[in-house]
């Protein structure tokens, strides 16, 4: 595989970024795809690296947005309409190609999808219990300390207040502000500021009147200070310090359950089209090259050869 792709991979799984991995699997020449060729594809449509040429691309992008928006993985057969029959089987979705060439491939086209992500300031015994509990259901967790130098095993990325602008912070992701009191107010600040469906603040219902009414002095409106949870977490009566973990991360489950943030849910933007009439082939209309004019409406193809076979002899085909 293309060390380009990997990095890439792993720069869009550390910013929280859904993608398509389309490998080709099996290929038959002529085809400019060849076994082990490898691309990218983001919920945009932007693709990175190679896996085809002119026909099988727009395929491949077209597949790879229902895969992301469905969340499972597909092998496509890509070859000439006669041969699909023979590749029709569970799991395989079969897509005409009416290239010059006969060559024919197959692509296995998997979504790689953020696990939820989510965010804590603060480094109390709360703050580790909850990074070790999230981590154990699969969650990445990223702990935001007030210096550096603390240690947080079960946390995916530490970083200090300083470099809150490297932190990834989406409608999907979650915060819990834990400090004990120590920069609570700052936190709160940089939470708000983000589009983070949910903030939480782990404190006593005393100590969180005073941070609110800091905030509002701060200029945030009642809106902004509606967005914060304050005490945080589900009532579980009186408990101990680590035990406020289990309680926060009750809710958290809570919120996510009832769709309150959710990474999985990927929505890749649909896009017209339209079959090409000569090879049945699906082609995107915003993007086709090739079209005419018939009979008061727009016919569009996969290329310039079903175009003119079209155009020599439309009453053949059903349109």
């Amino acid at each position: 595989m293309d060390r380009q792709i990997l990095t890439l991979a792993a720069e869009l799984h550390k910013r929280h970024r859904p993608f398509v991995m389309a490998t080709v699997v099996w290929a038959r020449a002529p085809s400019s795809g060849k076994p082990g060729g490898t691309a990218i594809i983001e919920a945009d449509g932007t693709i990175h690296g190679w896996i085809g040429g002119a026909c099988a691309e727009p395929a491949v992008l077209r597949e790879a947005r229902r895969v992301l928006n469905d969340g499972v993985a597909k092998l496509m057969y890509l070859g000439p309409a006669e041969e699909l029959d023979g590749h029709q089987r569970a799991g395989v979705v079969t897509v005409p190609i009416a290239c010059a060439s006969e060559g024919s491939m197959e692509v296995f086209m998997e979504p790689v999808l953020p696990a939820p992500h989510l965010v804590i300031f603060g480094k109390s015994p709360a703050v580790h219990t909850l990074a070790g509990l999230t981590t154990s259901l699969g969650w990445t967790v990223t702990v935001v300390d007030d210096e550096a130098g603390h240690d947080y095993p079960s946390a995916s990325t530490i970083v200090t207040l300083e470099q809150w602008d490297d932190v990834v912070v989406d409608e999907n992701t979650p915060i819990v502000v834990a400090t004990q009191g120590h920069y609570d107010e700052p936190a709160l600040e940089l939470a708000l500021r983000s589009p983070a469906p949910y903030i939480g603040l782990v404190s006593s219902a005393t100590r969180a009147a005073t941070v609110l009414g800091y905030l509002r002095e701060r200029g945030f409106d009642e809106a902004a200070r509606d967005r914060i949870e304050a005490p945080a977490g589900v009532d579980l009566g009186t408990i101990e310090h680590r035990e406020i973990a289990v309680a926060v991360l009750a809710r958290l489950v809570q919120l996510r359950a009832a769709g309150g943030f959710d990474p999985d849910a990927v929505v890749a933007p649909e896009v017209a089209t339209a079959v090409d009439p000569v090879c049945n082939m699906e082609v995107d209309i915003a993007t086709a090259k090739f079209h005419t004019e018939h009979a008061g409406r727009m016919i569009y193809f996969c290329c310039p050869a079903c175009k003119k076979t079209f155009e020599d002899e439309p009453a053949a085909y059903a349109v």
